[in-house]
């Protein structure tokens, strides 16, 4: 006759045998799994090198609106805050706010071409403010927020020309379109904490009012440009 002291100690170690092989197994399953997630992170597609991306210029308001725009433009990998359009050197926000420049806020898109094509950023810009307004965008007035494309060759200068060509004759505005199409001599990066600034401040009161509302209002008008994140 067995011990049964001895059947029980069997038993005893059979039990913890079969925990061994659940807790090893489970083990393996999350080991397995991890690699995986870690590859799929190494293969993500790297942004490209801002040297290696296209530029566009345009201007239509205030810069804060029209950045936010154009960076969410599946294709775009960055807009830039800044001046141009006017002689002088260096210039501030203060001094090119108060009107005491010929410069207009502005914006230096960079953009990938195998993406997305400059006459699309053309028609971004036409299809995100109201283009028959003389010297402005509402709220903001002056030719400090004057509407402009600045071209940088008989392309861009051609392409900038028919849309306003056809934005004109479509009917959509009671007032000639008031855009100018200047060529590019100089763009000024703007003071630091203007970069971004909508995303950086979703609270603020201008962000909230007009750059936000303008934003949705062009997202809801384009949803086949934006970015893939801006979709769901």
């Amino acid at each position: 006759m067995l011990n049964p002291f001895l059947n029980v100690s069997a038993k005893i170690v059979f039990l913890l045998l079969v925990i061994v092989c659940v807790i090893g197994c489970s083990n393996d399953r999350t080991n397995t799994r991890e690699p995986e997630r870690a590859e799929i992170i190494a293969v993500a597609e790297p942004q490209k090198p801002l040297e290696d991306l296209s530029r566009a210029y345009f201007a239509s308001g205030c810069f804060w609106c029209v950045e936010a725009i154009y960076e969410s433009v599946n294709g775009v990998q960055e807009a830039i805050s800044g001046y141009a359009g006017g002689p002088e050197q260096n210039p501030t926000y203060r001094q090119v706010a108060s009107g005491a420049t010929g410069h207009t806020e502005s914006v230096e898109v960079y953009y990938d071409p195998e993406v997305v094509s400059f006459e699309t950023l053309v028609e971004v810009y036409y299809g995100s403010h109201d283009p028959s307004t003389v010297n402005g965008q509402h709220p903001d007035y002056g030719r400090q927020y004057r509407s402009v494309i600045f071209y940088q060759n008989d392309e861009e200068r051609a392409i900038a020309e028919r849309w306003k060509k056809k934005v004109g004759e479509s009917g959509e505005y009671d007032k000639p379109i008031a855009t100018e199409i200047s060529e590019l001599e100089k763009f000024w990066p703007a003071e630091d904490y203007h970069q971004d600034f909508e995303k950086k401040n979703p609270n603020q009161s201008y962000v909230r009012a007009v750059s936000i509302p303008r934003l949705r209002a062009f997202q809801a008008k384009y949803p086949h440009l934006l970015k893939k994140e801006l979709t769901h």
